[in-house]
């Protein structure tokens, strides 16, 4: 369940949760906390991301009774990280070091930066991740089609933002 570069929650028994109930969570949070993490760092830049999943996972726990049955818990959990890991009124900086090799475009992490948080959210998913627009749309609760406009302006606009046209 603990893997380098990721945080994780940390379980601390509650008096009178049953350990099937951690059983079940700590078998969500390993199927469900990568992509919950992913998405969220596509909002808010990996470090305020990965705050923003704690915070979701950590009020996950402690409602664990009341929450376990929702149909789409991943989506629910990515608004409670969007609420609750809300940086207050600053931009997500996408900042690399100036000594970094670089295996993308150099002007990616500004250019991704300048989108908007949906577009953002729609083009690191998909083509950083891999993820379908069904996947998308579930974990943050739009239709796939609101997900496929999102994604066609984003790289639009990112091919404008990095100067490079549809021909080549």
């Amino acid at each position: 369940m603990h893997s380098a570069g990721r945080a994780e929650p940390v379980v601390t028994p509650v008096p009178g949760k049953a350990s099937s109930d951690r059983t079940a969570f700590e078998h969500f949070v390993e199927e469900a906390g990568p992509r919950l993490g992913r998405a969220l760092a596509a909002v808010y830049g990996f470090e305020d991301g990965r705050d923003a999943t704690a915070e979701a996972l950590a009020y996950a726990w402690e409602n664990w009774q009341q929450l376990q049955h929702i149909g789409n818990l991943p989506g629910y959990l990515f608004r409670v990280g969007q609420t609750r890991g809300r940086p207050r009124h600053q931009r997500v900086l996408f900042d690399i070091g100036a000594d970094a090799e670089h295996r993308f475009e150099p002007g990616l992490p500004k250019a991704l930066a300048a989108l908007s948080r949906r577009q953002r959210l729609a083009v690191v998913l998909v083509h950083g991740y891999g993820y379908t627009l069904r996947e998308v749309a579930e974990l943050t609760g739009v239709r796939p089609t609101t997900v496929q406009n999102h994604l066609s302006r984003g790289l639009s606009r990112l091919r404008s933002l990095l100067g490079v046209d549809d021909e080549h």
